[in-house]
């Protein structure tokens, strides 16, 4: 067995970032940025009124001084002359200012009568004035590589920039195995049970920008293993989910040595999880993980997303974590690290009483793994933790 930082560097060995390429504004959501791009145009790209009020002179501002109104300026629609001396302009939030003017009076401070506007007693300090290229000048940097949230998108969108170069999405092929399996929705046999790993996988790998290819099932036989890696061929990872053990039905490694799997390394000191072999095969990066749904969700979280984002140009690193103090007093730890299910209240890990891999409840009830390693000593409550979000 080797330990889960020498899995990871060997995992990271495998692969490499995918190819660039563009796509348009809308469809970069969730994308990873893959070459710096620059702002086209100011932001904003002249001097705006930041309230609704009346442009003028700002050495003209006092108590009580009186302008004539000579126009109008509205967003979209600039007031098209210059503003001479005891001049004001109408003015509403986002219009440009006129040229001449660099103060907008708030219309709360603002008498109207006819054409003539009457500053009142108790002015405001102002400018309200959001001036040219104060949040950002044409040529301003987006840095890659970036995944590209919301807010980067609203950005982008404001630099003018319509289309840009992405990493593409890795495709990963997930194969569920076993005679025990059928489809949500099917109807079991008595010695039956629902796949429900690949479902897992696969929403935990598009959520992290991956595109996952959900193949049938294989059975526990050698046709069926062969008929499923020739429909995961072209996959830039492959994902099997048990048939890695050592038990006489377990078949996948062996199948997929007759396929030109190059083994990279077997079983990991850690749990849930041990059973995990990786390699190449045929072009892809393969990894078989354990049949037990918490063990394939848990090496989903440690393995397979730091690869994903690997593959996508984000840079080979562990999960992040972080420390939190233990609610609990814990034993002793074994000779694995223990990857335990725990939630996080009011900033305390509390580790859950089953951790058992087969009990997806437990794991959907928690939003944490605490982190604990090898021949870890025992623990008191307020001892500092290491975790990681899931």
């Amino acid at each position: 067995m080797i330990s889960v930082d020498d899995a990871l560097a060997l995992l990271f060995d495998l692969v490499s970032p995918s190819p660039s390429e563009t796509v348009t504004l809308r469809a970069a959501a969730g994308r990873v940025l893959a070459e710096d791009v620059r702002a086209l145009r100011d932001q904003p790209p002249f001097d705006a009124s930041a309230m609704d009020g009346y442009a003028v002179r700002s050495a003209e501002v006092a108590p009580g001084a009186s302008f004539r109104l000579v126009g109008e300026a509205a967003a979209g629609h600039r007031f098209p002359g210059r503003l001479a001396p005891g001049q004001a302009v109408r003015i509403f939030t986002g219009a440009p200012l006129p040229d001449g003017a660099d103060r907008v009076v708030i219309q709360e401070d603002v008498t109207a009568s006819g054409d003539v506007i009457t500053l009142g007693q108790s002015i405001d300090t102002g400018p309200h004035v959001r001036p040219a290229a104060a949040d950002f000048a044409a040529g301003a940097r987006m840095e890659a590589p970036r995944r590209l949230g919301a807010h980067d998108i609203a950005l982008l969108a404001a630099m003018n920039i319509a289309e840009l170069p992405v990493t593409r999405r890795p495709t990963v092929a997930i194969i569920a195995t076993g005679d025990e399996l059928v489809m949500p929705g099917e109807e079991p046999g008595p010695d039956q049970i629902i796949a429900s790993n690949s479902f897992g996988l696969a929403a935990l790998v598009e959520a992290h920008g991956a595109v996952a290819r959900l193949l049938p099932i294989a059975r526990d036989n050698i046709e069926s293993l062969q008929t499923a890696f020739h429909q995961a061929r072209g996959a830039d990872l492959i994902l099997t989910i048990g048939g890695a053990s050592v038990g006489d039905h377990d078949l996948v490694g062996d199948v997929a040595a007759t396929m030109g799997l190059e083994r990279s390394f077997y079983k990991i000191a850690m749990r849930p999880g041990k059973p995990l072999m990786a390699g190449r095969m045929e072009g892809s990066v393969m990894v078989g993980l354990p049949g037990n749904p918490v063990s394939a969700m848990v090496c989903g979280h440690v393995f397979i997303l730091p690869m994903l984002r690997a593959m996508q140009g984000l840079g080979a690193g562990a999960a992040p974590s972080f420390d939190a103090p233990l609610g609990v007093e814990l034993p002793q730890n074994g000779p694995r690290a223990h990857y335990m299910r725990a939630s996080l209240a009011n900033g305390v890990a509390a580790p859950a009483a089953s951790q058992d891999s087969a009990l997806l409840g437990v794991l959907a009830r928690a939003d944490i793994l605490m982190i604990r390693p090898p021949h870890d000593p025992a623990r008191g409550v307020g001892e500092m933790v290491k975790c990681m979000h899931i």
